[in-house]
């Protein structure tokens, strides 16, 4: 091909002959020129990150990786959160189960019939094709059944904790109940209520219970409580009250020997006198009392109450 070229400053025409192999380098140039220009062009997208042809592949997969993170990094703060507060669930089951087990001996539960260390039994038939449709727990909604759950085991040592208060001031008030006989005698002389008087032989009210056992014979606290009384009584001879709480009081008279003092604590079933016939007395016993807000009441109601919580008990622990 031959090409003529014209201009005013040429003197003459002159020509250009182009070949073959000059169109093949034209052509070779100019592809070179875009597969540069497409190069820089990715270069810049990448680097920079505009929304250019190539670029746009690298801009999809960088909110997808952001989102991976995001999501990875919600699940681990999600695992150390429930993690916490499982650990915390621990620690109240095991107070809880030591809290079951004092509520269970103050209610006299026997460890075999409830047992709060062993998981209960559970079962049942396997679901039906319509009872067969899973329900997906998300973790926001086990993050809230944990949460529930939590409360829940709360509200239950609560309970526990009011029901352990209750039963032991039922014990507490039990044991400060008369309700142990003061001497190891299996029958009294002279019961609670209308009597001939032993001295003058008129009808008088007895207001206790005359015990008839050797000068010496031990007497004991029929509860637990505080020693009000420790005196001669011109009528009762050595006596000895004792104040139990809520108002009951008993009485202990015509003891030869007395062994506690006025402001001793004693126990149930503690030594407190031994018998004798002092004051007005005919011969050796223990003339037996309990007084609520003064007013003397049968002594035997409080014993026979006595006798059946212990073989309650004894029944219980077979």
């Amino acid at each position: 091909m031959q090409i003529i070229l014209l201009h005013s400053r040429f003197k003459q025409a002159r020509s250009v002959t182009l070949t073959h192999r000059h169109l093949l380098s034209a052509l070779a140039g100019f592809v070179l020129a875009v597969l540069a220009t497409a190069v820089l062009i990715d270069y810049v997208a990448l680097r920079f990150g505009v929304g250019l042809p190539l670029g746009l592949q690298g801009n999809a997969t960088a909110p997808a990786t952001d989102d991976a993170g995001k999501k990875d990094k919600y699940v681990k703060e999600n695992l150390a959160t429930m993690a916490t507060k499982l650990g915390e669930m621990q620690a109240q089951l095991m107070r809880l189960d030591a809290l079951g087990e004092r509520v269970q001996g103050l209610a006299g539960v026997k460890p075999e019939e409830f047992n709060f260390k062993e998981l209960p039994g559970r079962g049942g038939a396997e679901p039906s094709s319509i009872g067969r449709i899973e329900r997906n727990l998300s973790m926001t909604a086990f993050q809230a059944a944990l949460d529930a759950m939590s409360r829940d085991v709360e509200h239950r040592a609560d309970y526990l904790n009011v029901v352990e208060t209750a039963l032991m001031t039922d014990k507490i008030k039990s044991k400060l109940l008369p309700t142990i006989q003061p001497v190891n005698v299996s029958y009294n002389a002279s019961g609670f209520g209308w009597r001939f008087d032993p001295f003058n032989g008129r009808n008088t009210f007895h207001e206790g219970i005359d015990f008839p056992s050797p000068v010496g014979t031990a007497i004991v606290a029929a509860a637990g409580g505080v020693v009000i009384a420790a005196e001669y009584h011109h009528e009762f001879g050595n006596m000895l009250e004792i104040d139990h709480g809520n108002n009951i009081v008993t009485r202990y008279a015509h003891s030869s020997r007395l062994l506690a003092k006025v402001g001793d604590i004693v126990k149930r079933g503690q030594h407190v006198a031994d018998i004798g016939s002092t004051g007005r007395s005919t011969g050796a016993h223990l003339h037996f009392e309990v007084l609520v807000k003064g007013v003397p009441q049968d002594p035997n109601k409080f014993l026979a109450a006595g006798a059946s919580q212990a073989k309650i008990a004894a029944l219980a622990a077979q």
